[in-house]
C-alpha cells in the first residue's frame, strides 16, 4: 500500500516494518492475545517511539494503527490507549539507549520456562554461540508498574542486546527492527534446544567456551549483519500469507 500521507517516509518505513514484525511473532507463536509489545523509535527527529494499541491482538495491528508515545508514556498520535508496562519497559530501554532502534519483548513457552532456570540460558548449538556471554538478566519485580524500575532495567542490559527477565520472559533489541526480530528467533530456538536436549537425561556434548567465544565472535562480523538477510524472505512470507500490516 502506498504511503500514508500523514507520516514521513521515515516514519511510514518504520511503521510498516514494525507492524510486519507485530504479524511475524504471531505466525511463530509469541504473541500473547493483547499482551507483550514491540516498540520502534519513530525517527530520527523525534524523540518518540511507536507501539501497539491495548486491546489488539498482533495481527490486528497495522502501520497506521500503531500509537506514538513520548518518553512520559503520553500518547502524542493516534487513537487509543496503551499498556502501561510497555511504556516502563522499553521506554527505559529507549531513552537509556541511544543506539536502540527496536526492542522486543516476549513470553513465549519456551521463554518463559527458561526465565525460571537459576542456570539461565546455556548455549549448546551452533546458533545459540551468538548469546554466549552476551545475555543480561533482570529479577523480577512484579508486574512492571513502577517507573522506578526504569532505570534498573536499562541498567541490568548494560551494553549487550538480550536480557532475560528472570521469572518473567524474554527481550531483545537491536539497532533495526529486523535484527531484533532475528535475535528473539534465535534466541527463542536456544531456549527451545536446552530444554529438549536436557529433558533427555542424556550426556551432553558440550562446546568449550574458547569455542563459544570464537563463533560469538564470527557472527560479530558484518558479513552476518543480523536480520539484514532474513527479513525480505519474512516479508514475503507475509505477503505469501496475506497478512494486512502494511496499511
Amino acid at each position: 500500500m502506498n504511503q500514508d500521507k500523514n507520516f514521513s517516509e521515515e516514519e511510514w518505513n518504520n511503521r510498516v516494518n514494525l507492524a510486519a514484525c507485530y504479524h511475524l511473532a504471531d505466525h511463530f507463536g509469541w504473541s500473547d492475545i493483547i499482551w507483550n509489545h514491540i516498540t520502534t523509535k519513530t525517527s530520527k527527529n523525534k524523540n518518540t517511539f511507536l507501539i501497539n494499541r491495548f486491546g489488539l491482538r498482533y495481527d490486528e495491528i497495522t502501520a497506521s494503527n500503531l500509537l506514538e508515545i513520548d518518553l512520559n508514556g503520553k500518547v502524542v498520535s493516534g487513537e487509543g490507549d496503551i499498556n502501561y508496562t510497555g511504556f516502563v519497559i522499553h521506554g527505559a530501554i529507549h531513552n537509556a539507549k541511544k543506539n536502540v532502534h527496536c526492542v522486543m519483548h516476549t513470553h513465549s513457552r519456551a521463554g518463559l520456562a527458561i526465565s525460571c532456570l537459576k542456570m539461565g540460558l546455556e548455549p549448546i548449538i551452533q546458533d545459540a554461540a551468538m548469546f554466549h556471554n552476551r545475555v543480561s538478566y533482570h529479577d523480577w519485580e512484579g508486574m512492571s508498574t513502577n517507573t522506578e524500575e526504569c532505570e534498573r532495567l536499562s541498567n541490568s542490559l548494560g551494553d549487550n542486546k538480550v536480557m532475560i527477565l528472570r521469572n518473567h520472559g524474554l527481550l531483545t533489541c537491536g539497532e533495526t527492527i529486523s535484527e531484533a526480530f532475528v535475535l528473539m528467533y534465535y534466541l527463542e530456538r536456544a531456549c527451545k534446544n536446552q530444554l529438549d536436549t536436557y529433558s533427555t537425561g542424556l550426556e551432553l556434548n558440550k562446546p568449550s567456551s574458547n569455542l563459544l567465544e570464537y563463533a560469538a565472535g564470527q557472527y560479530e562480523d558484518p558479513i552476518f549483519k543480523t536480520g539484514k538477510n532474513e527479513w525480505p524472505a519474512l516479508l514475503r512470507l507475509l505477503d505469501k500469507k496475506k497478512s494486512i500490516y502494511n496499511q
